[in-house]
């Protein structure tokens, strides 16, 4: 079992900062990826960013965020963040970190990855 625990969500105005962290604990040595998603209102859940756990590369955006958010872990490997700049009232939306265990590819799709934070709320205003 892996546990991810988000925080850094909050309100921010268009053009802010936010910093997402997400707190791994248990069998993350199981971990291939570590990834964020986050879903809207009425909305299916999509792919933000993903990196390769163990050896911190292979770093995957969605190009709605690209330029703008940057993925990273610490180099104990148990704190995953995302750092989010020129942030945009369409990223309002609850944020989850993710782990994927399947190794090979740091994938984007959401029923690949095996183990889901709780979640934490980012809402940007105009």
């Amino acid at each position: 079992q892996v546990q991810l625990v988000e925080s850094g969500g909050g309100l921010v105005q268009a053009g802010g900062s936010l910093r997402l962290s997400c707190a791994a604990s248990g069998r993350t040595y199981s971990s291939y990826a570590m990834g964020w998603f986050r879903q809207a209102p009425g909305k299916e859940r999509e792919f933000v960013a993903a990196m390769a756990w163990w050896t911190g590369d292979s770093a995957r955006y969605a190009d709605s965020v690209k330029g703008r958010f940057t993925i990273s872990r610490d180099n104990a490997k148990t704190t995953l963040y995302l750092q989010m700049n020129s942030l945009e009232p369409d990223d309002t939306a609850v944020y989850y970190c993710a782990a994927q265990i399947l190794a090979g590819i740091v994938t984007t799709t959401p029923g690949k990855y095996d183990y889901w934070g709780q979640g934490t709320q980012v809402t940007v205003s105009s």
